[in-house]
């Protein structure tokens, strides 16, 4: 008997204590709890929704039931969605949104009990509709530069994500400002605070892009073809003066050298006649001997003159006065 009593106080402990675990929950911190019974919602003494906060709470075991909500900050990253300017052209633009639970009773009710796929979807149909109407009034220069002129956009090679993008401007800014207090609005009733809207990515649709990238390498290659025929144009500038300055050089330093010349001529001619006017016989015998050595150079020239010629003044007498014997 004693043994019996034993065993149903070990059955009953157990008992407890599965019930006992059953009737806590714990909601960890960045969350909140919803507690449904029989599936409906329980409510407070003020008729709202019952709403658990982080930490530990106690429920009715096997009847309620615990649907856990991340209160944390959310992005949804829209795909790129074709949107359309006011001056009907077509952008490609890419978004994402970050947002949490502001109330949880309200999203709770308004997402099929909160079912983050449908919210998400809420969102992304507010945050395309709110995206549409801002680009919609704008054109794309003025999204791109934040100027009213006409002038032709710019493209950024790489973007901080790797990716081609236009470059962003001031008008980006507004439209997110604008589209942040706008969904900010609608996502209220959602129970949904919206914490930031951010534009990733413009771009242009692919076939536009590729027209304007044909046409922007054409003006690049016009402008290098420019350059290349000014750069031409210069370097043929600077041969022809370079050759000019090697002309004139080469003239001055031959001109130079002739009177140089010259004066070393006029110089030797002056010391020549000095030299013979002292002793004129010197000179006459130079002379020969000048003679002598040009007309007989060649070793095999032959003569047919007089013997007392006066060619052979110095070969008949040293002292030359043959001729006048």
């Amino acid at each position: 008997m004693r043994s019996s009593l034993i065993n149903l106080g070990l059955v009953l402990a157990v008992v407890l204590g599965f019930v006992a675990f059953n009737s806590l929950f714990i909601i960890r911190e960045g969350n909140v709890g919803i507690v449904t019974r029989f599936g409906a919602v329980t409510r407070t003494a003020e008729a709202q929704l019952d709403v658990s906060q982080p930490g530990l709470h106690v429920k009715i075991p096997f009847i309620d039931r615990v649907r856990i909500l991340d209160a944390r900050i959310q992005t949804l990253s829209s795909k790129a969605d074709r949107f359309v300017t006011s001056e009907k052209k077509d952008l490609i633009i890419d978004s994402y949104v970050k947002w949490r639970i502001s109330d949880p009773a309200t999203y709770y009710l308004t997402t099929a009990g909160g079912n983050k796929l449908q919210a998400e979807e809420l969102l992304r149909r507010r945050i395309t509709n709110s995206l549409r109407s801002q680009i919609g009034r704008l054109t794309i220069h003025e999204i791109v530069s934040g100027k009213d002129d006409s002038a032709e956009p710019v493209f950024d090679s790489q973007n901080s994500n790797g990716e081609n993008s236009i470059i962003g401007s001031s008008k980006r800014d507004e439209v997110m400002q604008n589209a942040l207090r706008d969904i900010g609005q609608s996502a209220t009733e959602l129970g949904i605070e919206i914490v930031d809207v951010r534009i990733k990515q413009i771009n242009l649709p692919p076939e536009v892009s590729s027209s304007i990238y044909a046409r922007m390498r054409a003006e690049r290659d016009a402008v290098a073809k420019l350059h290349r025929s000014q750069g031409r144009q210069e370097a043929e500038a600077i041969r022809a003066q370079a050759d000019r300055d090697v002309a004139i050089k080469i003239a001055q330093a031959q001109r130079q050298g002739r009177s140089l010349m010259g004066q070393g001529d006029a110089e030797a001619t002056r010391i020549y006649a000095t030299a013979f006017s002292q002793d004129p016989e010197l000179f006459n015998f130079l002379r020969s001997m000048s003679a002598y050595r040009e007309a007989l150079k060649s070793g095999q020239d032959v003569l047919v003159v007089e013997p007392d010629n006066e060619f052979f003044r110095y070969f008949n007498a040293p002292a030359g006065t043959a001729a006048a014997n």
